[in-house]
């Protein structure tokens, strides 16, 4: 049986991923020891965008593909793209056919 085959938004978002994006999780361990008050960070998606062209191109098709862009930030010369929280990282993840890492 043959694996389907993504949809052009799809696979021009797991190209981006897979060239420079990264997942970040939240830590159980730390939010168990510290509280949610002292340690706020959660689940997210970052795509990279080397230019604000692209990064456009990036907001757009997370739109198209029914994505909350977060707010960009500029990182190393480049851009940073999120996607907040850990429905969304999955829906992600999901939508790219992308396994998500243990």
């Amino acid at each position: 049986m043959e694996e389907a085959s993504l949809s052009p938004v799809a696979e021009k978002l797991a190209v981006l991923f897979r060239r420079n994006g990264y997942m970040r999780t939240q830590k159980a361990d730390r939010i168990a020891r510290d509280g949610w008050k002292k340690y706020k960070k959660g689940d997210e998606i970052r795509l990279v965008a080397n230019t604000a062209r692209e990064l456009r191109a990036i907001r757009r098709l997370l739109k198209e593909a029914g994505f909350k862009p977060g707010r960009s930030f500029p990182k190393a010369n480049q851009y940073r793209q999120p996607v907040y929280g850990r429905q969304e990282v999955a829906r992600f993840l999901e939508f790219i056919k992308e396994k998500p890492k243990a």
